[in-house]
């Protein structure tokens, strides 16, 4: 009755805002089709051995992963210090005297004396203002264990965009010194055609331009190649170097889509756990602040010997006391302390509503990125084939002397932008998928629902 009494005193808990609520769409606005459950390890489902490897090695050895751990063993401490809060307090102490005086006869006596003792506090805890704080502490345990695995998450996504992209890099150079071979070719026939005076040095001049104009995309490819490889090799967790290469661009292996609901997608993704939990400490913590405007019950006791060389036998001696702390006057602070616990309530009741909001949104990303890609990259490579059969028509006529050089010239230079065109296209496509699993999650609260007990 008396708990029920004072906590009718402190007023009604305040609500979070109804802004803050979080309507998930009934469906994405991209459809894809029916999709597959997300696979655990989804960036092997690429079917290229050295990318699960690459994911493997960033997993074990990459610095913010180790980083996200030590976060999470920083956590548990605050949890198992608040948790220990609820718990009596009981401590040993043991003094030891020497005193010399004189009796009334005048004969000098000496005393030793010793008294060990036990003594105990509990804090009875009536309105929960201690469990309200251990509550908070769990859940921002769940939320720093959500953390660690937003940023797995992200580290397995950079690995697979990475080395996605340092596969184009690869083809990207591949397409240049291929066509870097075919340019010499044409400026050994031009070379050959102006010395026999069958053409005027013009077609040489723009044979040998055209064919330094594509000498120069292969050391701007290796540059890229050898930068790409460093930052996989720190992403991994190593020091800079080569990386090995498994399957080419064009035979990586397309994942299924994800399946799964915009209502599913609260539970999926770390992120949006780890902004539900803070919400939930903020919430424990405003508890806890309301709480402590009421009144606080401690019990103290002790319990010892008293042992003295002037006593034939030691004396017990205990004590036994309770004490009701209430704030009367305190000029507001504690109101404002509840206060200041409300307005992050709601601040963290906004910011998980923008991470659900921008959860949405990404999902949304992914898919209509995986199917503008792709439709970019089917376009592409119809313009190539197209493109491939001009130039092969140009110089056919070129070398029968129907036409002119410059034919063959803008022939070959549309080609060459096509290639490159559809491989970045290409990897595009092969990103979009990544894209698409991280902004899935492909996770469950499961994973760390054991700290919680």
């Amino acid at each position: 009755m008396l708990a029920l009494t004072a906590s009718g005193c402190i007023g009604p808990r305040p609500a979070a805002p109804p802004e803050t609520a979080v309507a998930p769409p009934p469906a994405w606005r991209t459809e894809l089709g029916p999709g597959a459950p997300i696979r655990a390890d989804w960036w092997s489902a690429f079917g290229d051995p050295v990318l699960t490897g690459l994911v493997g090695h960033a997993l074990a050895a990459n610095p913010d992963l180790g980083a996200a751990a030590a976060r999470i063993e920083e956590a548990r401490a605050q949890e198992r210090l608040s948790r220990a809060q609820l718990f009596p307090f009981v401590n040993a102490t043991a003094s030891a005297s020497e005193a010399r005086a004189l009796n009334p006869l005048g004969v000098p006596t000496t005393n030793t004396g010793a008294q060990p003792a036990v003594t105990a506090s509990y804090d009875l805890d009536l309105f929960g203002r201690l469990r309200e704080a251990n509550a908070a502490t769990r859940a921002q345990l769940l939320a720093t264990a959500a953390a660690r695995d937003t940023v797995r998450l992200g580290i397995v996504s950079s690995v697979a965009t990475g080395y996605i992209t340092l596969r184009a890099l690869d083809a990207r150079l591949a397409i240049a010194r291929q066509t870097l071979a075919a340019r010499a070719e044409a400026l050994r026939i031009a070379r050959r055609r102006a010395e026999t005076g069958y053409t005027s040095n013009l077609e040489l001049h723009q044979a040998e331009a055209e064919y330094r104009a594509t000498e120069q995309l292969v050391p701007q490819a290796e540059l890229a190649i050898a930068r790409q490889e460093n930052a996989l090799s720190v992403l991994v967790g190593g020091t800079p170097g080569a990386i090995a290469r498994g399957l080419p661009l064009d035979q990586l292996i397309t994942p299924p889509i994800p399946d799964g609901l915009p209502a599913n997608l609260l539970r999926r993704r770390p992120d949006l756990f780890q902004a539900e939990q803070t919400l939930v400490a903020a919430d424990r913590t405003l508890d806890s602040a309301r709480a402590a405007l009421l009144p606080n019950i401690t019990l103290t006791g002790s319990a010892g010997l008293l042992l003295s060389t002037a006593l034939s036998n030691p004396v017990g001696v205990f004590s036994l006391g309770g004490s009701i702390l209430a704030p009367i006057f305190d000029a507001g602070r504690l109101g404002a302390q509840a206060d200041i616990a409300a307005a992050r309530r709601d601040q963290a009741a906004f910011a998980y509503r923008r991470a659900a909001l921008n959860a949405f949104r990404e999902v949304d990303d992914a898919l209509a990125g995986v199917l503008r890609s792709g439709e970019q990259a089917q376009a592409l490579a119809g313009q190539r084939d197209a493109l491939a059969a001009a130039l092969f028509n140009a110089s056919e006529r070129y070398r029968a002397g129907y036409s002119s050089y410059l034919e063959q010239l803008d022939a070959q230079r549309g080609l060459l932008a096509a290639e490159l065109a559809l491989v970045q296209a290409e990897a595009d496509r092969l990103n979009a998928y990544v894209s698409l699993y991280q902004a899935f999650g492909g996770w469950s609260p499961t994973e760390v629902a054991s700290l919680s007990r």
